[in-house]
């Protein structure tokens, strides 16, 4: 999926005689911001003019004082803002032809023919309108004297790039689009508040309880019922419904079959508790619903509608990041473009940033739309794209379920192994209660691989597990202890227990320990039992997986974090603040939050630097204190040096800046592995707890001869991870030659190639490795299974 760019073409002088514009238009999102200034900054980089279009598509058939120069220094401390500081409107006038001439007199006279469009796929859709009738605009400016002939000549083609920003993430061709996960994170919080205020109404004799169902006190049961926005897509409520258990969901892609009434009040009384979590809706069916469980069941029913506060709040980790390289690939594809090129939309598959054709995605997103009028709601699913329809699977495999007096005499065992972290508790809950609807009996051990060792061994139900999707830490609790020195003790309670297939979720010790397991299966035959591990650790450094469970809520923590303390100079004089990470020796915690938070520089173990390369970061510093700009931020992870440590590395910047800037330092310390998980965790826990049992139940077919259980290939001992665009198996052998056991790190890490991006936002005048780029590719093609509507 590579291609190389414009050959040898120095990147910083790519757009040198050129001008790009950039505007936000319709519904504004959270992230916004950071797309405008990647989208100014990388524009700036590469020798291009850039503008500001203010008020959307209205600024520009305004022009004036809407469209104006943007600085470098113009879009700094925009990261951590909601909404979009350069606005956006709804805009009639460019929906007519004369607006569109408006338009594109204004651009002509300022030499711009590059437009970057942040928006939904109305505003996509405009912006590609514009550029059909671009030549023949400027045909009509030059005949009525507006424009010469040189100038319609010097902009004979304009190029178009679209950025999806949409908290409803109803844009085909991407799996998020910006401000979506933000708006997650606000939806969450009211949730988990809900949670807690039905809590307190508990009786105190119940100690479990679920998101879903609580202990019954007398006759009086509460339900709470949740509306949150979308309009005509269900994504919202779908991963909120996934990631705190709810009960039932609305979603237009999915509606209610005849007789729904009956199943949702059963259903309730099934979970037979005092509290039902949120009935989630975006049908506006929520008044039907509220009567319903109120008059039928006689519950005590609350409805909560969200509404705007979706929108606001500060953007998410996640929407930062999505949102700078979103910008840098939208510069990079407009430097590219060529007249044929059509427009593209840039957009994220897993974690790969892909350009497809705007139109394409366009039309995908318009059949969905059909499909759902049509009542082809499966094909309006599958149209949705892969990311949906798992969501979709997934919350079905939990929800839908009426479990079975059917058992398979399967025994899984569940355990957590080395630091705690947010997500283990809804990766448990997941694999506890998919193990359970596949008639498994399944097995917690607590405290890791030593609690294995001890016996420590429960028998878990579905409400053993309740309420644990959003608690952060271990409700298990966990040991950082390798079973190496317990292996005899190991292999005795499992055929004690007879637990037939292993789940191990954690970091670099799960790996570690997973391995020590299948090594010693020559001398141990308990051990030939199937197993999976399942990454979870803040410090994102598990061989076989782009992302552990954990690491986006500590991504989270260390970049409001970062806003925090950043904020606390305000009206001060200028200053620099230093600024530790955890991870051990990965620096994926450092590069990404330094992205987030909008860092000077990052400073990691996998890329060396020494006093040379502190001296330049430093003078860095020391220009950019003599701007307008008056903070700096300097993350350095954990180990990234023995001898350059936290400690000197404040002492040098503290020294250097005598009379320009001040310094202050921050270890963050555990506060990193605590907090309750982000909506990301919780789905990714989910999905991942999900699919690693139902591995398990195929692997255990495929593994019964002769009435017993034998496993001893390497295939029968996996990693779950998320690689590029989906969850793959992958034997932990296999692993062992992509993996540096001294420093606890893959040897091959995905996100080192965004640190260039980093340093370019930061305006160092760096290198930006042109030589790999995605290709143009073709939703149409990908989604041809699905009927579509001619």
């Amino acid at each position: 999926m590579s291609q190389t760019h414009t050959s040898g073409q120095d990147p910083t002088t790519m757009g040198i005689g050129r001008a790009i514009a950039v505007l936000t238009s319709g519904g504004d999102a959270q992230g916004m911001n950071a797309a405008v200034r990647a989208t100014v900054r990388v524009g700036l980089y590469t020798g291009a003019k850039v503008f500001f279009i203010h008020e959307g598509y209205q600024g520009l058939v305004d022009g004036g004082d809407c469209i104006r120069p943007a600085t470098w220094e113009s879009v700094s401390m925009m990261l951590q803002l909601g909404g979009t500081v350069i606005g956006s409107a709804r805009c009639k006038d460019f929906q007519t032809r004369e607006g569109r001439m408006k338009a594109a007199y204004n651009l002509v006279k300022r030499g711009i023919t590059n437009l970057c469009v942040i928006g939904g796929d109305g505003s996509l859709t405009g912006a590609n309108q514009f550029r059909t009738e671009w030549s023949d605009l400027l045909v009509n400016l030059v005949s009525k004297g507006k424009i010469s002939a040189d100038e319609a000549k010097n902009a004979s083609h304009l190029n178009i790039v679209g950025m999806v920003g949409s908290i409803d993430n109803d844009f085909c061709g991407t799996d998020m689009t910006i401000g979506t996960d933000s708006a997650l994170h606000r939806i969450m919080e009211v949730v988990d508040s809900i949670t807690t205020t039905a809590q307190s109404m508990m009786s105190h004799e119940f100690s479990t309880f679920d998101i879903s169902t609580f202990g019954l006190v007398g006759s009086h049961q509460r339900a709470f019922i949740l509306e949150v926005m979308g309009r005509h897509c269900g994504y919202l409520a779908l991963v909120t419904a996934l990631a705190c258990g709810a009960d039932w969901v609305f979603i237009p892609e999915m509606p209610p079959e005849d007789g729904w009434e009956e199943h949702l009040c059963r259903r309730l009384m099934e979970r037979g508790g005092r509290f039902n979590q949120p009935v989630l809706d975006t049908l506006n069916s929520i008044f039907v619903a509220l009567q319903l469980v109120t008059k039928r069941l006689g519950y005590d029913t609350r409805s909560t509608i969200l509404g705007h506060v979706q929108r606001g709040g500060t953007p998410s980790a996640f929407d930062r990041i999505l949102g700078s390289r979103m910008g840098v690939e939208a510069v990079m594809a407009l430097m590219e473009a060529t007249p044929d090129t059509p427009a593209c939309v840039v957009s994220l598959s897993g974690n790969q940033a892909v350009r497809l054709p705007l139109m394409e995605c366009v039309q995908v997103t318009k059949d969905v739309t059909i499909a759902m009028k049509e009542g082809r709601f499966e094909d309006a699913v599958k149209l949705r794209g892969k990311s949906f329809e798992n969501n979709w699977n997934t919350y079905k495999l939990l929800a839908h379920v009426h479990l079975s007096d059917v058992k398979s005499n399967i025994n899984v065992a569940v355990l957590n192994v080395g630091a705690p972290c947010a997500g283990m508790n809804a990766a448990v809950r997941a694999a506890v209660r998919i193990g359970i609807t596949q008639g498994h009996n399944m097995l917690a051990v607590h405290d890791g691989f030593e609690g294995l060792a001890q016996g420590k061994i429960e028998q878990f139900t579905w409400t053993s597990v309740g309420g644990w999707t959003g608690k952060g830490g271990s409700n298990l609790g966990t040991k950082r202890v390798l079973p190496a020195k317990y292996m005899e003790e190991i292999s005795l309670n499992i055929a004690k227990y007879n637990i037939h297939g292993l789940i191990v979720i954690g970091g670099f010790e799960a790996f570690s320990g997973g391995l020590d397991l299948v090594h010693a299966r020559e001398k141990y035959e308990e051990l030939c039992i199937p197993i999976v591990v399942i990454p979870a650790t803040v410090s994102n450094n598990v061989p076989g997986s782009d992302f552990s469970i954990g690491a986006d809520t500590a991504l989270n923590t260390i970049t409001m974090t970062c806003d925090r303390i950043k904020q606390s100079a305000a009206g001060t004089k200028r200053r620099v603040f230093i600024i530790e990470t955890m991870g051990g020796y990965c620096g994926y915690l450092a590069t990404m939050s330094g992205l987030a938070a909008g860092a000077d520089a990052a400073y990691i173990f996998e890329e060396k630097f020494g006093i040379r390369d502190l001296e330049t970061n430093v003078e860095h510093i020391v220009q950019k204190m003599k701007t307008t700009v008056k903070r700096g931020l300097i993350l350095r992870n954990e180990n990234s040096n023995a001898n350059y440590t936290t400690d000197f590395i404040f002492n040098l910047y503290s020294e250097e800046g005598k009379g320009v800037f001040d310094c202050r330092k921050n270890v963050l310390g555990h506060m990193q592995q605590g907090g309750t998980p982000t909506p990301f965790d919780r789905n990714f826990a989910t999905k991942m707890g999900a699919k690693s049992v139902l591995w398990l139940t195929e692997k255990l077919k495929e593994c019964y001869r002769h009435g017993r259980i034998f496993a001893n290939t390497p295939d029968s001992a996996c990693v779950l991870g998320m690689r590029k665009r989906g969850l793959v198996f992958q034997p932990l052998d296999e692993l062992k030659e992509e993996t540096d056991f001294d420093h606890r790190i893959p040897k091959t890490q995905w996100w080192l190639k965004l640190r260039p991006i980093l340093k370019i936002l930061a305006k160092y005048k760096i290198n930006l490795d042109t030589s790999e780029a995605v290709l143009m590719e073709h939703i149409i093609s990908k989604r041809a299974p699905v009927t579509l509507v001619k």
